[in-house]
């Protein structure tokens, strides 16, 4: 193989070990602000940003082929490029993809051109939920939870609720798994029920690896939750 075939390995190894070093310097994930993230989609293309496949997720793929998750009005939350945002208005979803960065929802909007889809997308910050109660029958979260601050956690969970229909409204929340190794935004099963089992039934819950853009292999939870007719201000213990 000659040098110059090598050389674009090179830079997205490069450039791989340059995020995860901006990463740990960016506080708990990115420092104190949620807008870092449109940096990353500014300065980086997206084939060097590994959790951008430009496939749908196989864990969504699955949830609606085999008809666990009916086609309703959908947020796609923290929707990046907009590759399953696409994918599930193609299916018969009536989706919002909401991201904080408007650099993303550019790719976004640029990928439903394409596709020849309508979809509504907004530059906003998840934790701040600006939609109607109840207005969603399905929440998709590929990766937008974990990278929530510790601090804002419960403020995410209580909105993310609330936004649902209840009693039927359900989330596929896929997140980072404790097997990656210890992380304040890895978790365990444990922890998952601990956090949204007063708000939510855990419908299944799957634990995968996932070989991702960059090639490294990362594990995760996907779980399938559905929220209970309570009010989502009422938290039992």
């Amino acid at each position: 193989m000659t040098v110059g075939a090598l050389l674009p390995n090179v830079i997205l190894i490069l450039a791989h070990a340059y995020l995860v070093k901006q990463r740990a310097a960016w506080g708990p994930i990115m420092g104190n602000s949620y807008q870092d993230w449109d940096r990353v989609y500014r300065e980086y293309p997206l084939e060097m940003l590994p959790w951008e496949l430009g496939r749908p997720r196989e864990v969504l793929i699955r949830m609606i082929e085999s008809g666990r998750v009916k086609p309703g009005r959908a947020l796609d939350i923290c929707c990046g490029a907009g590759t399953n945002t696409v994918y599930m208005t193609q299916k018969g979803f009536v989706v919002t993809g909401l991201d904080i960065s408007a650099q993303a929802i550019k790719y976004a909007k640029q990928k439903a051109h394409e596709a020849g889809v309508k979809v509504k997308f907004i530059v906003g910050n998840a934790l701040d939920f600006s939609f109607e109660d109840e207005e969603f029958d399905f929440v998709f979260d590929m990766g937008c939870f974990h990278h929530i601050h510790v601090k804002d956690r419960e403020k995410f969970i209580e909105g993310l609720c609330r936004i649902l229909k209840h009693d039927k409204g359900q989330c596929l929340l896929v997140c980072f798994s404790a097997r990656n190794g210890p992380a304040w935004n890895h978790f365990t099963r444990e922890q998952l029920i601990q956090l949204f089992s007063s708000r939510f039934k855990f419908l299944s819950v799957e634990h995968f690896g996932s070989v991702e853009g960059d090639g490294y292999t990362r594990f995760f939870y996907a779980v399938l939750m559905q929220r209970f007719q309570k009010p989502c201000a009422e938290v039992s213990k």
